[in-house]
C-alpha cells in the first residue's frame, strides 16, 4: 500500500489522526485531498446523526442500550406496557389459590439462580431433544418491568417488578401463571442504560418471601398472602447512598440471618460506622451484624465451603472477601476492582478451594485459591486472562471448564488453567443454565437454545424465540417447568424429560 493510500485510509478511518496527517503533510495538493475527504467523512457523520435525530422526533425510532456498545436505534424499544399488564390483570379479579401440584416439584429453586446460586439444575432430567418449533409452552402474558429472576415455592413463582410509580413483589400460579398476590409500594428506579424497574430477585425460605428493591425496600413478606411481616428500607437506616444500576444483590438466607448488600455508605453520623454488607434477623430484620465499610456491588453474596470453612463469600465493589456467617469476622480478602465499579457477575466456583470471578469493561476472569494459613486463611491469584470477560452474564462449571458468554459469544475456558477452549455462538447479553450435562441459554433477544457442555466444540442443539425484545433476565427450573420473563412479558415452558 502507497503512503498516499494510507493517508488517505486514515483520514477517512480516523478523522482526529487525519487533522494530525493533515496538519503535518508538506505536499499543498495531498494536503488539500486529505482535507476534502475529512470533510466528506465529517459532513457525513453530522448528517447520520442529524437524520438520526429527526427521526427519533417524528417516529418511533428510539436508542436501546442491549449490554454492549454502540447503542443500537430500533423502532422497537423494550419496555414495560403497564395499561397491558392493569387490564389483564383486572379480568384475574378471582383467580385461585395455588395449588401444589406435581409439575411444580419440591421446594427446589427457592434462591437466585439455584439452591447454591451456581446456576445449576440438578432436581430431575430434562429433556434434550426440543421439538424444532420449540418447547411446549404452558402459559404466557405481560409482566412489568425490571430484571429480576423468578424464585418457585409451593406452587408459586415469585418476582419483583415495576408497575408504574410502585415496585410490585408478586406470586404467580405455576399451574396457569394467574397472579395470586402483589405486595405494591411507592418507588421507581430508572437509569438510562438499563431503563426501569427493579433488579434483585427475591429469596423464599421457609415460607417467607424476602425481598430487596433497586432504591433499598426490603421486605419479609407471607409467602402465601403476601402480608407484610416486616420492612425496612436499608439504604434509609443504615446511611448509605444507591448504586449507579440500583441494589441488585439477592438477599441470603444464612442460619438466623438474613444477608444484604447495602449501597455505598455516606459520611458517618454521630461516630456511626457505614457499611456494605448487613445481615438481620430474618424473624424480625434486627440488626446483628455488619461489616466491610466500603461500597458494595452488584453481584449476590453466596454460602459457600472455601478450605473447609463455611463462610459467605461477597463480591464487593473494590475487594472479593470470605466472611465468617456468625458475626460476620473477615477471613480473607483479595483485591478485585471493575471499571466503574461494576463487579456484577457471580464468581463460580470450581473445586473445594479455587473459584473463579469474572467481569466486562476490560476486566477479564481470574481464578482465586483460598487456603488455610497458621490460624487463619489466605488467597492469592492462579491465573488471569482476558479470554472471558462476562459483563453481567453469569458463568456455570462443569467437569472441569466454565462456559460462558464473552461479551456476548459463548466461550468454553479450561478452569485450571484458564486456556480457551473455543468460542463460538452468538447468543447476546443473556443469561444461561447448566442442566443434564447442557446449556440452557436465554439470549439478549429473547431466544432460548440448548447447547452440549462439552469443551470440544461448539454445539447448538436447538434454538427459538421464547420471548420478545431486550432479556437480561435470568432463567428459573423447578419441578422440569423453565420460566423465563424480561421487562415485558413472563413465560413458562414444559423442559421435562419424555
Amino acid at each position: 500500500m502507497s503512503p498516499r493510500l494510507r493517508l488517505r485510509l486514515a483520514t477517512l478511518l480516523l478523522p482526529p489522526l487525519g487533522l494530525v496527517l493533515l496538519w503535518r503533510q508538506p505536499d499543498a495538493g495531498l494536503r488539500r485531498k486529505l482535507l476534502g475527504t475529512l470533510g466528506i467523512v465529517l459532513y457525513s457523520l453530522l448528517y447520520i446523526v442529524g437524520a438520526a435525530a429527526l427521526l427519533m422526533q417524528f417516529t418511533p425510532l428510539e436508542i436501546e442500550w442491549r449490554g454492549g456498545f454502540p447503542p443500537v436505534l430500533t423502532f422497537h424499544k423494550t419496555k414495560p406496557d403497564y395499561s397491558l399488564v392493569e387490564a389483564h390483570r383486572s379480568k384475574q379479579t378471582n383467580a385461585p389459590p395455588a395449588v401444589k401440584v406435581e409439575a411444580a416439584g419440591s421446594n427446589y429453586w427457592t434462591d437466585f439462580r439455584g439452591p447454591n446460586r451456581d446456576g445449576h439444575y440438578a432436581e430431575r432430567t430434562i429433556r434434550t431433544n426440543w421439538p424444532a418449533v420449540g418447547l411446549k409452552e404452558f402459559w404466557r402474558q405481560p409482566i412489568g418491568g425490571g430484571y429480576a429472576s423468578f424464585v418457585v415455592a409451593d406452587g408459586r413463582a415469585f418476582t419483583i417488578e415495576q408497575r408504574r410509580d410502585e415496585e410490585a413483589v408478586t406470586a404467580y400460579d405455576v399451574a396457569t401463571g394467574l397472579e395470586l398476590w402483589a405486595h405494591r409500594y411507592p418507588a421507581l428506579f430508572r437509569e438510562e442504560m438499563g431503563g426501569e424497574g427493579p433488579r434483585a430477585t427475591p429469596t423464599w425460605h421457609g415460607g417467607r418471601l424476602y425481598s430487596l428493591g433497586a432504591q433499598g425496600e426490603l421486605c419479609c413478606l407471607d409467602a402465601v398472602t403476601g402480608r407484610v411481616i416486616w420492612r425496612k428500607n436499608i439504604l434509609n437506616e443504615f446511611n448509605a447512598t444507591g448504586l449507579y444500576f440500583g441494589l441488585s444483590a439477592s438477599p441470603l438466607v444464612v442460619d438466623e440471618k438474613l444477608i444484604v448488600m447495602s449501597g455505598e455508605p455516606l459520611a458517618p453520623v454521630k461516630g456511626m460506622t457505614n457499611f456494605g454488607v448487613l445481615a438481620l434477623n430474618k424473624q424480625t430484620g434486627a440488626k446483628l451484624w455488619a461489616a466491610l465499610p466500603e461500597k458494595a456491588a452488584y453481584a449476590s453474596p453466596m454460602l459457600v465451603t472455601l478450605a473447609g470453612e463455611r463462610q459467605i463469600l461477597v463480591n464487593g465493589a473494590r475487594r472479593v472477601a470470605g466472611l465468617r456467617p456468625s458475626d460476620g469476622a473477615l477471613l480473607w480478602e483479595i483485591p478485585w476492582r471493575v471499571q466503574y465499579d461494576n463487579a456484577i457477575a457471580q464468581p463460580v466456583l470450581v473445586s473445594s478451594n479455587r473459584f473463579m470471578l469474572s467481569a466486562g469493561y476490560g476486566g477479564g476472569s481470574a481464578l482465586v485459591e483460598v487456603s488455610r494459613s497458621g490460624e487463619g486463611f489466605s488467597a492469592r491469584q492462579v491465573w488471569k486472562n482476558l479470554n472471558l470477560k462476562n459483563k453481567f452474564n453469569s458463568s456455570v462449571f462443569h467437569e472441569g471448564f466454565l462456559y460462558g458468554l464473552d461479551e456476548g459469544i459463548l466461550t468454553c475456558l479450561d478452569a485450571n488453567t484458564g486456556v480457551r477452549r473455543w468460542k463460538d455462538g452468538r447468543y447476546g447479553y443473556g443469561q444461561m443454565l447448566l442442566a443434564s450435562g447442557h446449556l440452557v441459554i436465554l439470549g439478549g433477544e429473547g431466544d432460548l437454545a440448548l447447547v452440549q457442555a462439552t469443551p470440544e466444540r461448539h454445539v447448538e442443539l436447538a434454538r427459538f424465540p421464547a420471548l420478545k425484545g431486550k432479556t437480561w433476565n435470568h432463567p428459573t427450573i423447578a419441578g422440569g417447568r423453565l420460566f423465563v420473563r424480561n421487562a415485558v412479558e413472563m413465560a413458562c415452558y414444559d423442559l421435562s424429560a419424555p
